[in-house]
């Protein structure tokens, strides 16, 4: 019988093996360095995540991210799974349901999650749950000796430089919509080392910035000031953060659907939608 308890005593080694297991028949597989860089980013909280153990062997497992988001203190799924032949007895239910009180009594008031729209049984699963969709995302991604850059040039009145998180204040009045998660300054925060930050100022004012994750091939943000779009510093800063890329592909993960400015900026420059997820929240 499967015993349900925090995975806060769980050594790193155990988590890994059934995150391995759990995900062995995925197209995307994860190593040792890889897992434990996701989890930091996202916030993994031990103490407040959860996994079934039969016979001390973990079979099953939610990793919860915690912070705040949208102003509210939140606990985020950074990854959900059961090992095959544990499937079918709705652990990640059970250890969900068993979490809740746990969630509440540490001032958690809201649970986030992203899911797959191509997953019906997992997106069934959350809404009996009593989630609901709360954005949808789109997912780009390709190779980076495929990427065909705008020929838009740069007018000279304006300077692409690295910076910093110093200027995330300003950075915020750019967006047409808030970043999911993993993609927040908070996430890339928690190890900033691991992201480069390039800047589009005219003169000394900042009028555009992204993000780029160059171990990974991720880019996090990249936005453009209103008032000066469609000159050329889009594509100007995306040209700076493949450059400066160390991964074979580009991808950006969970740009909202609804900003329809960056789906036409990524697929213009020959970065094509690949997928699509639900952002999903539940109220504690």
């Amino acid at each position: 019988m499967e015993i349900i308890r925090s995975l806060g005593d769980t050594g790193f080694e155990t988590l890994f093996n059934a995150f391995n297991d759990a995900f062995c028949d995925y197209e995307i597989q994860v190593n040792r360095k890889e897992l434990s860089i996701m989890l930091e980013r996202r916030g993994f909280s031990p103490g407040l995540s959860f996994g079934a153990f039969d016979d001390e062997k973990l079979v099953a497992f939610t990793c919860n991210g915690t912070g705040m988001f949208k102003g509210v203190n939140t606990a985020y799924d950074t990854g959900t799974g059961t090992i095959g032949k544990y499937r079918g007895k709705g652990l990640a239910t059970k250890i969900f349901e068993y979490s809740l009180p746990f969630m509440k009594q540490n001032g958690i008031r809201q649970y986030l999650l992203e899911v797959l729209q191509h997953n019906p049984n997992a997106i069934k699963v959350y809404t009996n749950l009593g989630f609901n969709v709360s954005r949808e995302f789109n997912y780009f991604k390709q190779n980076v000796d495929e990427v065909k850059l705008n020929a838009h040039v740069l007018p000279a009145k304006f300077h692409i430089q690295e910076t910093g998180l110093n200027h995330k204040d300003e950075m915020a009045l750019f967006w047409d919509f808030i970043p999911s998660w993993q993609n927040s300054f908070e996430a890339i925060s928690r190890r900033p080392d691991d992201f480069k930050m390039v800047a589009a100022f005219e003169g000394r004012q900042l009028i555009g910035y992204g993000i780029v994750e160059p171990e990974s091939g991720d880019i996090t943000q990249l936005a453009v000031s209103k008032t000066q779009r469609r000159q050329g510093i889009g594509s100007g800063i995306l040209k700076e953060m493949i450059r400066l890329n160390k991964f074979g592909t580009v991808k950006a993960i969970n740009t909202e659907i609804t900003c329809t400015a960056i789906t036409h900026f990524f697929e213009s420059n020959n970065i094509p939608l690949k997928g699509k997820q639900f952002e999903m929240v539940k109220a504690l």
